[in-house]
């Protein structure tokens, strides 16, 4: 098992708040879902909600909270939109925590 070593404590506080922020637009079971879902390309809203197996009401409303963090993008394509990951980061934050749940 691999550890980093913490920040310097020297960090901006502004910095902090907005890791404490990312971290909590992602605590909840569903938007860690939707993100692992598009951490392999982008997705529309029905197959977030058939991968997910809840309804296409609460996949958009985690969608929003994603979107207002601005953790994942939306793309309008004829009549869907198809929803994708601003970068790469936090796939790996939030894969790396579910192989950690998982050991």
């Amino acid at each position: 098992m691999t550890t980093t070593s913490p920040p310097p404590s020297d960090e901006p506080a502004q910095d902090l708040q907005a890791a404490s922020e990312l971290l909590r637009a992602l605590a909840s079971p569903v938007r860690v879902g939707i993100v692992r879902e598009l951490s392999d390309g982008g997705k529309y809203v029905h197959e977030l909600v058939a991968a997910l197996g809840v309804s296409q009401p609460l996949v958009s409303q985690h969608l929003r909270v994603l979107r207002t963090s601005r953790i994942v993008t939306a793309r309008r394509q004829a009549r869907e939109t198809q929803y994708t990951l601003t970068d790469d980061h936090v796939a790996h934050i939030v894969l790396d925590a579910i192989r950690h749940a998982q050991e």
